[in-house]
């Protein structure tokens, strides 16, 4: 990578033995099975500096949303100072691929560029139109003053299109142009091109590579082919990897978390990969993880392990699709990701399941976090940049949306504008480029998007300050109005809520259950005033909807 400051760690684990890959996967933290995770799309979240918006001679002549929209990491850092993700209760930032990619466009889906980070080219240095490694490392400082945690978007799975010119070809010792993926089976899966564009990584090879000649011409023009290349010889001495494809993009990836102290990866395409390639990717970021830490202990006051969570596509809770319990089914073969170092799925079966009565939802995913998934992180969501039937995909019923998301058992995605309920749906556009419209900043100016924004945030918030609501116990403390409790006991930490909501008829009182006992100060969080308990009962002085009780000294 372009920007070094970690020499004596990389001589330092020269000495050092790498330890075993890990197989069945400890508890998830109770951090991170609550988090809230907000996933911007880099690109299209919020342009902080104009100058780079045509890098590399990139212009506006894609097909509608197709090309560029000059969303970076400085405007990233700029919603970091202005306070909107801590405002808005967010635990963990999530951006897309901000690694270099192709530069021109490309005529697979009509013409298109690489707005969206998915068709990498150099997997060492930030792409231009993002900015620069020092807007990233700014980045995750800042987010890490607020308390944030941050995630990158990792690919092993494949390179962009060979377009040629400035974007060639891979080496065929490198990538598969063959066979396409049929899901019939899990070579049908992972060993094929799951976009007949694209170049699929032979992550499944152990024959040594040389690196790829434009790769080296490339950091021979840069002035940083020697470094580069002494870092690789260092990692293949301590390690003992054959200089494969998979363990040269192991380690790319990896010096993100070492050099900046990334917290996480978002892992796409998961299953079409071995999935030991990602106990391997996680065992190295680990540590690299710890290194960072130990060289930077007072950047966040918390320490947490790192974290990743895969998207592996139609796998979600309550056997939807392709799920078998934990497993995913290939047809062939069955693959627990848990066991594969993941701590969380994302689950893609939420959508579907939110159309339910929320008691319903809320009852089912509790059983399943009880039995199947206990212990276990799950990433629900209600729109996402690849999912073409997301929850409401009018955004008729944002608050509805947010309330049935935010309080749901599980971990949350809020994936760019949905707290500001950006439109899903825009002319002109075809496939997945509907999903991915510009952030609509404007709307948080009207009356009816303060009152949205308003209603996350206070969703968030409450989220932030319990762990409880995504990891605790559920419990049914009424029908109407709906009303619940959790409560978190596990490893020290202790967090109990009970909240309440009622689609029909306001209320004043709702079953207090074992959580708060009589005479307790209980704040409603939501609407933010004192309410009683007396009788088992806390009644509150005026009606409401919705009610997000805590201790009256909760902070």
């Amino acid at each position: 990578m372009k920007h070094k400051a970690t020499w004596a760690a990389i001589a330092a684990g020269c000495l050092m033995t790498l330890g075993a890959a890990p197989g069945r996967a400890a508890e998830t933290d109770a951090f991170w099975r609550n988090a809230t995770v907000y996933f911007l799309m880099t690109d299209r979240f919020a342009n902080g500096e104009p100058a780079n918006d045509t890098a590399y001679g990139r212009v506006a002549d894609g097909d509608p949303l197709r090309s560029f929209s000059g969303g970076d990491l400085r405007g990233v850092i700029q919603k970091l100072d202005d306070g909107y993700f801590r405002d808005l209760g967010v635990t963990a930032i999530w951006t897309t691929p901000v690694i270099q990619q192709v530069r021109q466009p490309h005529q697979e889906y009509g013409r298109s560029y690489a707005f969206h980070g998915y068709w990498p080219k150099d997997w060492t240095a930030v792409d231009d139109a993002f900015g620069t490694e020092a807007d990233f490392a700014e980045m995750v400082r800042r987010a890490h003053d607020q308390g944030i945690r941050v995630l990158v978007d990792v690919i092993i799975n494949h390179a962009g299109p060979p377009i040629g010119g400035d974007d060639p070809a891979w080496p065929s010792d490198w990538v598969r142009t063959e066979p396409t993926c049929d899901y019939q089976s899990f070579a049908g899966t992972a060993t094929c091109l799951i976009v007949p564009a694209l170049q699929d990584i032979r992550t499944d090879s152990d024959t040594p590579v040389d690196l790829p000649p434009f790769l080296v011409d490339k950091w021979r023009s840069e002035g940083r082919l020697e470094q580069e290349v002494a870092e690789l010889d260092a990692f293949f001495a301590r390690t003992g990897y054959p200089r494969a494809p998979r363990y040269y993009l192991i380690k790319w990836l990896t010096d993100w978390v070492r050099e900046y102290g990334v917290d996480g990866f978002r892992v796409d395409t998961a299953k079409h990969v071995e999935p030991e390639v990602w106990a391997t990717l996680k065992a190295e970021a680990e540590r690299a993880h710890a290194e960072w830490t130990s060289s930077h202990p007072e950047a966040l006051g918390e320490d947490r392990e790192f974290y990743m969570v895969g998207e592996v596509f139609n796998f979600g809770l309550a056997n939807f699709q392709k799920s078998v319990g934990r497993a995913y089914d290939f047809g062939d073969r069955r693959v627990d990701f848990f066991d594969h170092g993941f701590d969380a799925l994302i689950n893609m079966g939420f959508p579907t399941h939110a159309r339910a009565p929320m008691p319903e939802l809320f009852d089912q995913y509790a059983a399943e976090f009880a039995t199947t998934f206990s212990g276990r992180g799950m990433l629900n969501y209600i729109s996402s940049h690849d999912d073409m039937e997301p929850l409401d995909p009018e955004r008729t019923n944002p608050f509805d949306n947010a309330t049935r998301l935010m309080l749901a058992p599980g971990a949350v995605q809020i994936y760019y504008g949905d707290e500001l309920n950006r439109p899903l749906v825009a002319g002109g556009t075809s496939g997945d480029a509907r999903l991915r419209t510009s952030m609509n900043w404007s709307v948080a100016e009207s009356p009816e998007g303060q009152a949205i924004l308003a209603h996350w945030q206070r969703l968030g918030r409450f989220r932030q300050r319990h762990l409880a609501v995504g990891a605790g116990r559920h419990q049914v403390l009424s029908e109407a109005p709906y009303a619940f409790s959790r409560v978190l006991d596990e490893a020290g930490m202790k967090d109990r809520i009970v909240a309440a909501h009622s689609a029909a008829a306001p209320f004043t009182q709702v079953p207090s259950g074992a959580v708060f006992a009589d005479g307790t100060a209980v704040r409603d969080a939501y609407a933010g005033d004192l309410c009683r308990v007396a009788g088992g009962q806390i009644t509150c002085p005026t009606p409401r909807t919705l009610s997000l009780f805590e201790a009256a000294d909760a902070t």
